[in-house]
């Protein structure tokens, strides 16, 4: 009865450490995911506690913010072009997250390539050219201060 108890117990916490990894590279944040329309994301996340559109260069287009430093984005304004978390919460199924070191992300996330633009460090997976999916990991004096999943518009 002990042996059960502490097999149900460790299959609890890794259950619970898989279910914690919400960042999926290339592909999403929680339960918004890159393509995903107004409605799934609704769905799977909730009412947003803060709404916002309007007009930039490429169009019209709506984000959505949650609880914990998630922002949706929807350019065009019917499906999911980037997600964004500043929060500590979503990791990646390796453990990475904001707050993480950048040797953490060379590590742990497979073909990252990091980069200085001007003042910006950067790490992410992909080239930057558009059409392309990206996650990108903003560094800031060493650690990842926000990550970014979404599609390269231009």
């Amino acid at each position: 009865m002990r042996r059960l108890s502490l097999l149900l117990a460790v299959s609890f916490f890794v259950l619970a450490s898989d279910a914690a990894a919400m960042i999926q590279i290339d592909r999403g944040i929680a339960g918004a995911r890159l393509g995903a329309t107004r409605d799934d994301v609704r769905a799977a996340l909730g009412k947003p506690t803060k709404s916002a559109g309007g007009t930039n260069e490429f169009g019209r287009w709506v984000r959505y913010d949650f609880a914990g430093g998630l922002r949706v984005f929807f350019q065009g304004r019917t499906n999911v072009t980037s997600v964004t978390t500043t929060g500590l919460g979503d990791r990646t199924a390796k453990g990475v997250g904001v707050g993480s070191t950048e040797a953490d992300v060379t590590a742990n996330v497979p073909k990252v390539k990091c980069e200085t633009f001007e003042t910006i460090r950067s790490c992410h997976t992909s080239d930057l050219l558009p059409g392309k999916r990206v996650t990108d990991f903003l560094i800031t004096n060493g650690k990842v201060a926000r990550i970014t999943v979404g599609i390269v518009i231009d």
